[in-house]
């Protein structure tokens, strides 16, 4: 096992790339939520089911508190933005928030056999759990 200790250089290095590693990530999990939140706000609810066939199944103003809930948590995971001390432990909630909201979608996406958005809420599954991993390290 080759233990190398790096160079106070080395380190901030890293520290800087890991930090634009996840604001990146941080401004595609927002994007994304934000764009389908203002989907579910704005379009009429025959547009969306014939996007997406769950807003057949669920009453209208679930689908709009739905997307008004993601726009929410998705403007907080970039509260960082605004002020670095106080953003980040609403980031970190806001993350753990959209974690939640796809773990179901993912869930009711597989079980509906709807392959696609399953994926898709998969890989943002995984965006967002790393930015919660990193972030919430830290917080404390």
């Amino acid at each position: 096992m080759n233990t190398r200790t790096l160079t106070p250089a080395r380190s901030r290095l890293n520290a800087s790339y890991r930090n634009l590693t996840l604001w990146t990530l941080q401004g595609w999990i927002a994007m994304f939520f934000i764009a389908a939140g203002y989907a579910k706000l704005s379009e009429p609810m025959t547009n969306l089911v014939d996007l997406m066939r769950w807003p057949a199944l669920v009453a209208p103003n679930m689908v709009r508190g739905l997307g008004l809930a993601e726009i929410l948590l998705a403007v907080l995971v970039l509260a960082p933005l605004v002020s670095w001390k106080q953003g980040r432990p609403l980031l970190v909630v806001a993350a753990g928030g959209l974690l939640a909201l796809q773990t179901v979608m993912l869930v009711f996406h597989a079980t509906a056999g709807d392959v696609g958005p399953a994926v898709t809420n998969g890989l943002l599954m995984a965006m967002t759990a790393t930015v919660l991993w990193k972030r919430a390290l830290e917080v404390r």
